[in-house]
């Protein structure tokens, strides 16, 4: 399997409050302390999606965000692509065409607080990676 995990290998799991959880990788697909890419199923259409992996971070055991993979600064899907590090204490990506960071927790930008990326709910199920669409 590829990085992008594709939509024909989607599985998707209704839970009670009507919001769909998608299978969109497994564990084998991350790569530590860096992004992927997917493919999800919205209420709204369809989404790119940037999955980050940092294992061990911090001491709290093993740690998946995931944020939208457009960079609304370049209108480009590039975000998955991103250097992550730390700024003041917060995990971020920034993007690899102007560099704007951006926060993995929230989406904030840290160059333009009116800027923000959408983040979605992202859990290992098993060896599985999970995201809520």
């Amino acid at each position: 399997m590829t990085a992008t995990a594709l939509k024909k290998e989607m599985d998707m799991a209704d839970i009670q409050d009507s919001q769909a959880w998608q299978k969109v990788c497994t564990k084998a697909d991350l790569v530590a302390f860096s992004g992927i890419a997917a493919w999800l199923e919205t209420a709204d259409g369809p989404a790119q999606v940037a999955i980050f992996y940092l294992p061990g971070l911090r001491g709290k055991g093993d740690e998946l965000y995931a944020l939208d993979h457009h960079d609304p600064f370049s209108n480009a899907n590039v975000i998955a692509r991103g250097i992550v590090g730390d700024l003041k204490g917060a995990a971020v990506v920034a993007s690899p065409i102007y560099k704007q960071h951006f926060r993995l927790e929230d989406g904030q930008c840290l160059e333009d607080e009116d800027v923000k990326l959408r983040t979605w709910k992202v859990e290992f199920k098993g060896d599985e990676v999970w995201v809520e669409g």
